[in-house]
């Protein structure tokens, strides 16, 4: 009962911080409360998972602050129906959101710790159109089509062109750029034939897109 109010309240102050950003679609915000935060978080972070802040999972990498999470969705355009291709997991938090609006989504990961651990988040809250996968985002994905969404959320010093290839006519991709070297950016691109259209958005927190599988972790 204790965890279930703490998850409550922590929606509803996020719903008055995302509506003071213009963010009030009912879709999204609904798909974010059908999606228990503190399922995807450690244990020691339960509350810190419902703020702005970041959080430390395995493998050196971080839960995105809930707000940032959800602002991303949200300019990011999901949809029903569409096919949504993640790169790097983390504990699973956005692929779970994104699945309960869109029809699949397909989320990589290099890091296999963190494969298994969002893997079990995805099965304690019941979902199975979300596949998680071990591959080397930095590489791409062969074999597997286009996609109407696309989410990178490691950053890199350039647009990786490799992405743009994966995107349907009329898709967007969005990825962390590094404007300089302390400072990195939202960017989102929308195909339109051969044609590319650039947004910059907002400030992302910076992680370094890393090539390869990780051997052991």
């Amino acid at each position: 009962m204790i965890a279930r109010a703490m998850e409550q309240e922590g929606f509803a102050k996020l719903v008055l911080r995302l509506r003071a950003e213009g963010i009030t679609a009912k879709g999204l915000l609904n798909a974010v409360e059908e999606t228990p935060r503190t399922a995807f978080a450690p244990a020691l972070y339960q509350a810190e998972a419902l703020s702005p802040r970041l959080v430390p999972i395995d493998c050196g990498a971080f839960m995105e602050g809930y707000d940032y999470a959800v602002r991303v969705i949200h300019h990011l355009g999901v949809k029903a129906g569409q096919r949504i291709l993640e790169v790097g997991t983390g504990t699973g938090f956005t692929a779970a959101v994104m699945g309960r609006i869109a029809e699949r989504v397909l989320t990589l990961e290099r890091y296999r710790t963190l494969v298994t651990g969002a893997q079990a988040n995805l099965e304690k809250v019941g979902l199975r159109n979300v596949v998680v996968r071990q591959a080397d985002g930095a590489a791409g994905l062969q074999g597997e089509g286009t996609f109407d969404r696309i989410l990178v959320t490691c950053a890199f010093e350039s647009l990786p062109r490799i992405f743009a290839d994966h995107l349907v006519s009329g898709g967007v991709l969005m990825v962390p750029i590094m404007a300089s070297e302390t400072e990195c950016r939202m960017v989102r691109l929308t195909r339109t034939g051969s044609r590319f259209d650039r947004e910059d958005l907002f400030d992302a927190p910076y992680l370094p897109i890393v090539p390869k599988m990780a051997a052991f972790l």
